[in-house]
């Protein structure tokens, strides 16, 4: 029986670990048979049946073949849907902490409802992570009632919920959301002044969907919370004027790999006179250079309907990111330095004042807190080292229900990219024609309305899927396969909602997929492609390249590009050349691996900060559980003496060559000390000794405080002033780590590498915050009046 099921669902040889899943998942069969017997009554019984045996110690691994075999019932009788064998197979994978790799329209979402159901027993809480808010409220709909059925909670998280509506929804069983909410969610927690203000209870398990997308393409950009601060609004409309008068090689050259600008001597030169300055290159007017050179990356590195859009907000019209990974508009998420201040003036929309980070974490370190971690996607497998190395997650392959029949057909290059977008529409054409469904994947808003302008001449009609008709994505998506159906979109297409084949579409081929260029990554190549051919389907896809790609002009090595001129190749004809396919192929792995050495690089920085923001955060945590504080506020008293002390004495000196006036001084600026201390007596005194006299007054002065205020108002007063002086002092040493990153290259001499002197001056810096906040901990208290 096993073998011919092994036949039917195309399951080869595997590693051990795989092999160790399918024992499990035939025991998961082996349950089902008697789970299908039971009544709905006695179905959900079995919740609290499994949160009683583990409550008892039973672990989640025993329980797991009959709550998945439960599961898979529950998700009969209630969606008409019972997973596969290898959705159970990717479930099992998942509860194990792996990222599974499962193609396009093999059913991720229903894998992951038994790992999150089994998770959920314990009562601690599941967080189900995805990458918009419309999958985060469609699957907590449709898989919700599979939960709900089985008597557990099930809460959404989106954008604009208040705290209270929030606290809800993580008390819940099973919660989902957005990447974006779950990691803001955490870094508000940890600004709270009060401990039941906080909204999420714990990071224990996280499933998360499209893990690449999150863990890997947003993984260079922090998330950020800021406070406004002022900014000078003219100096950014001054800054973009100026650059409008300047031209390009001649003032300034641009660099698009690092998508970055550099004024020349003639543009150093036209700037001071437009500013009237004698040396731009000076301190003092270091502020106006960096808003020149924001202003030039506005105007000439970021550009508008690729990198941002402009769209009608709450307050006008503003600037907004679009995620180049995935096409979708990323609101609340701004350009840092100023630099989304110079697109706004150089669009001229309202410029929204600078901020001042006062909390900040990157996805692979929020996500690294969980204490269990599963995520899927559709292509993993060319990140595997980066998951290993990263998460010490591994990646696991699950086989397909069905094999995989569609027709991936030969890249079609051409010289020019006219002759590429021409080719594309006759494509596009014949599809048509016959009636098969056609999804055109675009790299950019830009390109994909451009597409959309050369089937409008052809009169061809289609309909567009980009981050400006984001609202009708599930719409569009639904009827992408129907007979007939041209649809354009950016890398959004991609991923989410499966592209279903409408009636009589099979017979004709399936769905055809264009990709109008290579994407930088390989992964979001593969997953454009695998839109076609889901569950068994007929389909087919075509990928068209020019040599004036940007993939390819920017990524090549220029000697390469001079022997492609040289040849002299033209015409609208494809290029027959294998070399050409291996150049783009080159050309990804190039940008790949550099984008991991970045991503590597900035983890490595980040690590620094994510143990000294894990230190910060634990001592808010004890001050806001109403800890005691007492003792702790003596130490620093005592501390603070002893420095003072310190600095004012030497064992090896004689008391009258003792700074004892500045020591007094001092005293009493930080301890508020009327009384005045005799200065006799100390020819037989040791500064231990001496620090022994001072540290009595002193604490004698702060019990006084103590009994006047009362003993619960003072704990109170100690929290909240702490509370305050921390969050003042780790803001002030976010910007200074900042700070030292950016600059850090010109610290690290001769074979020292930067992050060797990053991580000695960050602990420096950090070593002087805790000694300012105890000092400023210290005055406070004692300058408060009872």
């Amino acid at each position: 029986m096993k073998s011919i099921l092994k036949k039917l669902l195309n399951i080869g040889k595997d590693d051990g670990q795989i092999d160790q899943f399918k024992e499990i998942a035939w025991l998961v069969d082996k349950h089902s048979e008697q789970t299908q017997q039971l009544k709905d009554e006695d179905l959900k019984n079995k919740t609290l049946e499994f949160k009683d045996r583990i409550q008892r110690g039973e672990s989640l691994d025993s329980v797991l073949p009959e709550a998945f075999s439960v599961v898979r019932e529950a998700a009969a009788r209630v969606l008409g849907l019972r997973p596969f064998f290898v959705q159970v197979l990717g479930g099992i994978a998942l509860h194990r902490g792996n990222f599974i790799e499962m193609k396009t329209g093999e059913g991720k979402t229903l894998t992951a409802t038994m790992p999150v159901y089994l998770n959920a027993l314990t009562g601690e809480g599941v967080h189900v992570v995805t990458t918009n808010e419309y999958l985060a409220r469609r699957d907590s709909g449709e898989m919700g009632e599979v939960y709900r059925f089985l008597g557990l909670s099930v809460g959404c998280i989106q954008s604009r919920m208040n705290q209270l509506q929030r606290q809800r929804a993580y008390q819940c069983d099973i919660t989902y959301g957005t990447n974006s909410e779950f990691g803001f969610d955490y870094l508000r927690d940890n600004l709270v002044n009060r401990i039941n203000k906080k909204v999420q209870r714990g990071l224990c398990f996280a499933v998360i969907d499209e893990v690449d997308s999150i863990l890997i393409d947003e993984a260079r950009t922090p998330l950020i919370i800021a406070d406004d601060t002022l900014s000078n609004i003219n100096l950014y409309l001054k800054a973009d004027r100026a650059v409008r008068r300047l031209k390009e090689k001649l003032h300034f050259e641009v660099d698009p790999k690092e998508k970055n600008v550099v004024l020349t001597e003639e543009g150093i030169a036209a700037c001071e006179e437009i500013f009237g300055l004698d040396n731009l290159a000076t301190v003092k007017n270091m502020e106006i250079y960096h808003h020149l050179i924001q202003a030039l990356k506005a105007h000439w590195v970021f550009k508008k309907d690729v990198d941002y859009v402009v769209i009608s907000g709450k307050n006008g019209p503003e600037v907004v990111i679009v995620d180049q990974f995935t096409g979708r508009l990323m609101h609340g998420r701004r350009y840092v330095n100023g630099l989304h201040q110079a697109i706004e003036a150089k669009e001229g929309v309202e410029i929204r004042k600078e901020s001042k980070v006062v909390a900040t974490i990157t996805f692979q370190n929020y996500f690294r807190k969980y204490r269990k971690l599963a995520g899927m996607s559709g292509t993993l497998v060319h990140e595997t080292k980066e998951f290993r190395e990263i998460y010490g997650v591994d990646v696991v392959e699950i086989p397909t229900n069905k094999p995989i029949i569609r027709r991936d057909l030969e890249d079609q290059v051409f010289i020019t990219e006219q002759a590429k977008w021409k080719a594309i529409v006759k494509d596009v054409k014949e599809k048509y024609s016959l009636g098969r469904p056609v999804l055109v994947g675009t790299i950019n808003i830009w390109k994909s309305e451009e597409m959309s302008q050369l089937l409008q001449k052809e009169g061809i009609p289609h309909v567009v899927l980009n981050a400006k008709s984001l609202e009708q994505e599930a719409e569009i998506i639904a009827r992408a396969g129907q007979r007939g159906a041209v649809t354009v979109a950016t890398n959004m297409a991609g991923r989410g909602t499966d592209i279903k084949l409408g009636d009589g579409v099979a017979e004709l081929g399936g769905l055809h997929v264009i990709g109008t260029t290579r994407h930088d990554a390989r992964r979001i190549d593969d997953q454009l492609r695998g839109r076609a051919g889901r569950q068994g389907d007929p389909g087919s896809s075509c990928f068209y390249i020019s040599m004036e790609d940007d993939l390819i002009r920017n990524h090549t090595p220029e000697h390469l590009l001079a022997e492609l001129d040289q040849a002299g190749l033209s015409g609208e004809e494809t290029v027959a050349d294998k070399k050409l396919t291996l150049l783009v192929e080159k050309a990804q792995k190039r940008i790949e691996n550099k984008n991991f050495t970045i991503r590597k690089w900035l983890l490595e920085f980040d690590d620094v900060m994510n143990r000294q923001r894990d230190f910060i955060y634990a001592e808010r945590d004890k001050i806001l559980a109403g800890e005691n504080l007492r003792e702790y506020i003596h130490a620093m008293i005592k501390e603070t003496v002893e420095d003072l002390v310190g600095k004012h004495t030497s064992p090896d000196t004689q008391p009258g060559e003792w700074d004892l006036i500045g020591l007094m001084l001092n005293m009493h600026r930080y301890f508020r000390m009327a009384k005045k201390f005799a200065l006799t007596n100390l020819s037989n005194m040791t500064p231990l000794a001496l620090t022994e006299e001072l540290l009595e007054q002193v604490l004698a002065v702060y019990r006084e405080k103590e009994t006047m205020a009362g003993d619960e108002a003072m704990r109170e007063r100690e929290r909240q002033v702490m509370l305050k002086i921390i969050d003042s002092k780790w803001t002030d040493h976010i910007d200074a780590m900042d700070q030292l990153r950016q600059g850090i290259g010109m610290r690290a001499y001769g074979q020292i590498k930067p992050i060797y002197a990053f991580l000695r001056e960050s602990r420096e810096l950090f070593e002087q915050m805790l000694g300012e906040v105890r000092l400023e901990t210290v005055t406070t208290l004692f300058t408060l009046k009872s």
